[in-house]
Parts: structure tokens; C-alpha cells; sequence
């Protein structure tokens, strides 16, 4: 399993999907799908969505780790 941070590439909006799908080992797109779907069921997913997006890291580039 990869670690858990907001990657660079393949993101949509925050990156919280394709972080989620990297460490499950999904895609990225099945990743959004179940979290769309969850959207339509009571509860704070949208809050959980960008409380994650605020406490994942972002993925240092090849740049910035030099």
C-alpha cells in the first residue's frame, strides 16, 4: 500500500479521491463514483471530504525534494 497523500497528477478538485483509490488500489474514477453515490445518502460526506483535503499532505514534486 502507497501512503496516504493528495497526489499531483490524476487529481479532479482536491485530490481526496485519487489519494483514497491510490492506497485501496482502485481507480481513481471508482473512487468517485462511490463517493458521489454516498453523497446521496444522509451524513457528513462532503464535510469528511474537505476535512481530508485539508489534513492530506499533497505529494512533493521530483523539484521539491531536492
Amino acid at each position: 500500500m502507497s501512503a496516504l497523500v493528495r497526489p499531483r497528477d490524476g487529481r479532479m478538485i482536491g485530490g481526496v479521491c485519487a489519494a483514497l483509490a491510490r492506497r485501496f488500489g482502485t481507480s481513481a474514477t471508482t473512487m468517485r463514483v462511490i463517493f458521489v453515490t454516498s453523497c446521496l445518502l444522509p451524513g457528513p460526506q462532503f464535510v469528511l471530504y474537505l476535512v481530508l483535503w485539508l489534513l492530506l499532505p499533497s505529494e512533493k514534486s521530483a523539484r521539491e525534494a531536492w
